[in-house]
């Protein structure tokens, strides 16, 4: 049983000693990858057309609203015949902005989607490619950090680097 414990023991310091000295081996840096994503220029390109494809369907959209309720203002006026007609109108008009409005949603939430994971392949591949030229064994992102000394920190290399490589 003594033999045992010995050897347990003779094991957990071999292993101790090899992870000591496989993580002084480690070379290790982090980016903030929300700041990497806000200023890459590729990001804020597209957040101007998304922007200005919103507005524009916002804008149709309200222009559809104004149709309909320009309608039932003249429903008051109108005589029983000519409300019930008015009225299928509406509806079918109310209808028609409600199918809109969930077409227009999910294209914009599709494009905007397909376009996030696109410039986080850019900003990855950077990454990889700062982590091989630098010899980094890893590379984390600061949402899963809980401290990391700024002499690590390469957000500012992948930042230039990834606005230079979406220049070309």
């Amino acid at each position: 049983m003594k033999a045992l414990k010995v050897f347990c023991l003779s094991v957990l310091c071999t292993v101790m000693v090899a992870s000591t000295s496989l993580a002084a081996e480690a070379k290790i840096a982090y980016f903030d990858l929300a700041k990497v994503f806000d200023n890459y220029q590729k990001t804020k390109e597209f957040d101007a057309v998304l922007q200005s494809q919103g507005e524009a369907f916002q804008k149709t959209r309200d222009a559809m609203i104004q149709k309909i309720q320009d309608a039932q203002n003249k429903l008051a006026l109108m005589s029983d015949a000519e409300k019930t007609n008015l009225q299928a109108d509406i509806d079918k008009q109310k209808d028609a902005v409600i199918a809109y409005d969930k077409q227009k949603r999910e294209e914009l939430t599709q494009r905007r989607d397909d376009k996030v994971r696109e410039i986080l392949g850019d900003i990855q591949g950077v990454v990889t490619g700062i982590a091989k030229k630098d010899g980094y064994t890893f590379v984390l992102n600061n949402r899963v950090l809980v401290y990391g000394d700024p002499q690590y920190d390469i957000t500012s290399e992948v930042m230039k680097s990834l606005n230079e490589s979406y220049k070309q």
